[in-house]
C-alpha cells in the first residue's frame, strides 16, 4: 500500500462581511465625528423691552472712537489707517484715558462688502482690549482675575469700564476710501 500524501490546501477566510462591516463602521465614525468649523462672534442680545424709550445723546468727538471698515478691506480710525494688529492697544488707550469712562462711545461703520474675516477680527480686538482692561482693574482692585472675581465684583468692574459700541452698516463707504 502505497500513502499518497495529499498537498492540503489552507482553507481561506470568509471575506463576505468584511465589506458590509466597513460601511457600517464608516457610517458610524461620519455620524459621530463633529465637524463644526464655523466660527462665529459668542453674543447675547438683550431682550427687546417695550417699556423703554431710546434717547438721543450728544458725544463729544473727545469721547468717541470712530472705526471704519471699507469695502476694500481696509481699516479706518479716526479718519487715518489703522492695522488691525494695532487696534487692541488703541481701545485699551482710548477707553482707559478716556474723560468721562461712562460715556465713552466706540462707533464701528461697517461696508456691506467689507470680508468677514476683517469683521470678525475687528471685533475680536474691541472685545480682548475690554478683557485686558477689565482684568488689570480686577486685579488692581481685587487682587484677582476678571473671571475668578464674584457676581457682584464683576458688575463694578463693568460698571467701571462699560462697553459701548455702536455698529452701523452702510451700502457704500461714505466720505470716499482709502
Amino acid at each position: 500500500m502505497i500513502l499518497r500524501h495529499n498537498k492540503r490546501e489552507v482553507p481561506l477566510l470568509n471575506t463576505t462581511s468584511t465589506a458590509d462591516i466597513s460601511f457600517i463602521l464608516l457610517v458610524f465614525f461620519l455620524i459621530m465625528t463633529s465637524m463644526d468649523v464655523d466660527k462665529g462672534l459668542q453674543r447675547q442680545l438683550p431682550p427687546p423691552d417695550p417699556d423703554k424709550t431710546e434717547e438721543v445723546a450728544d458725544i463729544s468727538k473727545g469721547n468717541m472712537l470712530d472705526l471704519q471698515l471699507t469695502s476694500s478691506n481696509k481699516l479706518i480710525a479716526d479718519g487715518k489707517p489703522l492695522d488691525v494688529a494695532q487696534l487692541r492697544s488703541r481701545v485699551m488707550t482710548f477707553v482707559g484715558k478716556t474723560a468721562d469712562r461712562q460715556r465713552h462711545i466706540i462707533s464701528v461703520t461697517i461696508d456691506r462688502r467689507t470680508s468677514y474675516d476683517l469683521y470678525f477680527n475687528v471685533q475680536n480686538e474691541i472685545m480682548a482690549a475690554y478683557k485686558t482692561l477689565r482684568n488689570r482693574y480686577a486685579l488692581k482692585t481685587y487682587g484677582r482675575e476678571y473671571e475668578r472675581c464674584t457676581a457682584a465684583q464683576r458688575e463694578k468692574v463693568r460698571e467701571y469700564y462699560p462697553q459701548r459700541i455702536a455698529e452701523t452698516t452702510v451700502a457704500e463707504a461714505e466720505g470716499g476710501e482709502i
